[in-house]
């Protein structure tokens, strides 16, 4: 809250009023830049979670897609700190990094990330070299993939922390192999090999990842990575604490985005790997099933 102002006295939502007035709450703690790194701050998506559903239906608020900062000003669906549900808390981080730094989040992230580790074909807008270069967006259907637009905002009026950029394999790859040497990349060190252990080090206590049930079919399917394996939070990767069936080990790094791309980052081997589609909804069956394939032949082959 002393960074950003708008999370300085945050709001509970309780329910709604018959004529969709909201009914809120003071939050019981403030909500700190941890809890929000960790899904735990009580900030979440309406694709997954009913009750912010139906309060974006009830008020009119812009969804987080809208790149309008009013979707971000709503409030808490739990108390700080009392479980973990995906949201837009990355959203909210990527605010205070503009708040601290006086960039947009885009140009900070260019200047210290994508420029000293070459990642030339990343960012949230295309440049003219990207954009002959982008890939269709699709929909899965009963009638097999079907070709879709999902058109940009034309006046944003932020960079999303939680998603949005665009970039290629080649890029990402070399994200993933900055976190493996501990923050450096080709004699450029863009994080301290403490920040990147804090990364990967539980930093939500005794709370767990819990499955996504989606409030939205056409966006995405129930999601959760390898279901009974119990999976806490980093700073800000998912973090498997134990092993997975396709052979990664306890304390690998994951995520995912919207339109099924997967990635995995295993320290114990010094590996990593992806997969990148532009398919919806998310958690698709085959693209995940591919995925999980092509980490289980990996590890395979280590023996």
């Amino acid at each position: 809250g002393d960074v950003c102002p708008d999370l300085a006295d945050a709001q509970v939502l309780t329910g709604l009023e018959d004529d969709g007035t909201p009914q809120v709450r003071p939050a019981a703690s403030p909500v700190t830049l941890r809890q929000l790194l960790t899904h735990t701050s009580g900030f979440v998506y309406d694709i997954w979670n009913s009750d912010f559903a139906a309060y974006l239906a009830a008020t009119g608020k812009p969804g987080v897609m809208s790149l309008q900062l009013d979707a971000l000003r709503v409030p808490l669906m739990f108390d700080p700190g009392t479980r973990w549900d995906y949201g837009t808390g990355i959203d909210w981080a990527g605010q205070m990094v503009e708040a601290v730094s006086g960039m947009t989040l885009g140009q900070y992230m260019q200047a210290n990330i994508f420029e000293p580790l070459g990642m030339h074909d990343t960012g949230f807008a295309p440049t003219d070299a990207m954009a002959s270069r982008l890939a269709g967006m699709h929909a899965r259907t009963p009638d097999g993939l079907v070709a879709m637009e999902l058109t940009a905002p034309e006046n944003p009026e932020f960079e999303m922390g939680g998603g949005g950029l665009l970039s290629t394999m080649f890029d990402y790859a070399r994200f993933c192999r900055m976190v493996l040497n501990d923050g450096v990349l080709d004699g450029n060190r863009v994080m301290s090999p403490e920040t990147v252990r804090l990364m990967g080090t539980n930093s939500m206590g005794d709370l767990r990842v819990t499955e996504l049930v989606t409030n939205n079919p056409a966006f995405s399917n129930n999601a959760e990575f390898f279901p009974g394996v119990a999976k806490t939070w980093g700073l800000s990767f998912q973090i498997n604490a134990e092993p997975a069936p396709t052979g990664r080990p306890a304390g690998s790094l994951s995520w995912a985005g919207l339109a099924n791309s997967y990635f995995w980052i295993d320290p114990s081997n010094g590996l990593g790997g992806a997969l990148m589609t532009q398919i919806l909804p998310f958690a698709d069956h085959a693209a995940l099933d591919l995925f999980y394939e092509f980490e289980t032949a990996i590890y395979a082959e280590l023996g």
